[in-house]
């Protein structure tokens, strides 16, 4: 080192430590309690760990989830994918909205995967998530489709009659209404899960929507609820425009 704390040519930093990440066999225990909660078949149980061993493995280059939530990974993520499925057991279509690192949709077409006629749709705009998204559609052999785009977009022009559209954590329920509008009104079903806030949010998307909706409580937390939507009418015209594609 040279006076005055400035480095010379020949000093050599010193490597960045990194703290080693979560592997799958760490997650066994997180793994047996969320199967309880969701339970699956086998073929299902395996394809959802050559998925979550994809995750983890991109997980060390590309930030998909928050890295407080990797130890329990199985319940915070993927039961809680999982639990959307008995909510509408014979949607054959489903769209994720912002699917992200897969949550719900690439964890509900691994439950799908023997089902006739099953497809989802996975829509995100992120390039980096939407290009893990692809890879893990095709390690895991699901009957999943990517879309790399923003989710107004598809929903203007969504390529079939959709069953169930999903969204987690991508908006507040007032514009997550506006985005999904397209798909709801043509008689899907909007499954949201939400967290403790839920009756605030309700609140303030009542001021721009009537919505017919339920809540359903969360099997992986006692404070979050789903919010079903099967029925969803603007109070004027402003927030059906919200979801239209910009021209």
């Amino acid at each position: 080192m040279i006076a005055g704390g400035r480095r010379g040519p020949h000093d050599v930093r010193p490597a960045l430590v990194r703290t080693p990440g979560v592997k799958p066999e760490d997650l066994s225990h997180d793994r047996a309690r969320a199967l309880e909660l969701t339970p699956v078949s086998r073929e299902t149980a395996e394809r959802l760990e050559r998925f979550v061993a994809l995750l983890l493995d991109w997980q060390r280059r590309v930030n998909l989830i928050a890295p407080s939530t990797e130890p329990a990974l199985w319940t915070r993520h993927i039961a809680d994918s999982l639990q959307l499925l008995s909510l509408a057991p014979d949607a054959r279509v489903w769209v994720d909205l912002g699917s992200g690192a897969g949550f719900p949709g690439l964890v509900i077409a691994c439950a799908l995967a023997e089902t006739s006629g099953a497809r989802v749709y996975l829509v995100e705009s992120n390039t980096k998530k939407a290009a893990f998204l692809r890879e893990a559609v095709r390690v895991v052999a699901v009957p999943a489709f990517v879309r790399g785009e923003r989710a107004e977009d598809f929903v203007n022009a969504a390529p079939e009659a959709v069953d169930v559209v999903t969204a987690r954590a991508l908006a507040p329920l007032r514009d997550l209404l506006a985005k999904a509008y397209p798909l709801l009104v043509k008689g899907a079903v909007g499954l949201f899960p939400k967290g403790q806030a839920v009756e605030v949010e309700l609140t303030e998307a009542a001021k721009c929507w009537r919505v017919q909706a339920v809540l359903a409580p969360s099997r992986t937390d006692p404070k979050a609820q789903i919010v079903v939507v099967r029925g969803l009418e603007p109070k004027s015209a402003a927030p059906a425009r919200r979801g239209a594609a910009k021209r």
